[in-house]
């Protein structure tokens, strides 16, 4: 055997019989894809509103030969990524390069129905293939700074570094380093003209 292949035999891979026949069948086993940890290269959205788009990634642990040489993985393309969403409601949070997640691999060509967003025939006769991942986001990643976050007391706390900002109906709410505006104007420091201010309640309840 040349020195230079990388094959996944190793010195006792074809010692006996048996050592021949278990290699086989181990490297039939290990092309059942199942799920992996994966880091995102990029993806095809950036935060804006829009449909649920697809990441690139690269399986993190490494392939080895039979003489324990690594051999790093190539880039999986057009992975749908999981959002959390119901209906037409739904949380907006695009994966970015570098995230770390999860790859969970179909026993079946999920090509077509990629495409049509409809149930279809698989594409061809591929089995637990690279191509067919799906990605779940959220594993090993660093401490956030934007973020909503549930506590055990039952508060909720929204926490961004530059804007908050709410839209309900033909209302907005921001929320920056300059105050609480709602619908353009300032909350609290905000002062209407041509007002005259009144003699206040003198006698009880109004």
């Amino acid at each position: 055997m040349p020195s230079s292949y990388a094959g996944q035999a190793d010195s006792g891979s074809g010692s006996s019989e048996f050592n021949m026949l278990a290699f086989v069948v181990k490297r039939l086993l290990a092309r059942i894809r199942t799920v992996d940890l994966v880091q995102v290269i990029s993806c095809s959205n950036t935060g804006a509103v829009a449909a649920v788009g697809s990441v690139s990634v690269q399986v993190m642990t490494n392939q080895m030969t039979g003489s324990r040489t690594p051999v790093a993985h190539g880039t999986i393309y057009n992975v749908p990524y999981l959002r959390i969403q119901g209906g037409n409601a739904a949380v907006i949070l695009d994966p970015v390069a570098g995230d770390i997640g999860m790859c969970g691999f179909c026993a079946r060509d999920i090509s077509a129905v990629k495409a049509s967003k409809k149930p279809a025939n698989p594409g061809s006769y591929r089995m637990f293939d690279w191509a067919d991942g799906l990605y779940l986001g959220g594993f090993l990643n660093v401490v956030p700074t934007t973020y909503v976050q549930f506590d055990g007391a039952g508060a909720i706390n929204m926490v961004a570094p530059t804007t908050i900002s709410m839209t309900v109906g033909a209302h907005n709410i921001t929320i920056n380093s300059t105050g609480v505006h709602i619908d353009g104007k300032i909350f609290l420091t905000h002062q209407h003209t041509g007002v005259t201010t009144g003699g206040g309640n003198s006698g009880g309840v109004l």
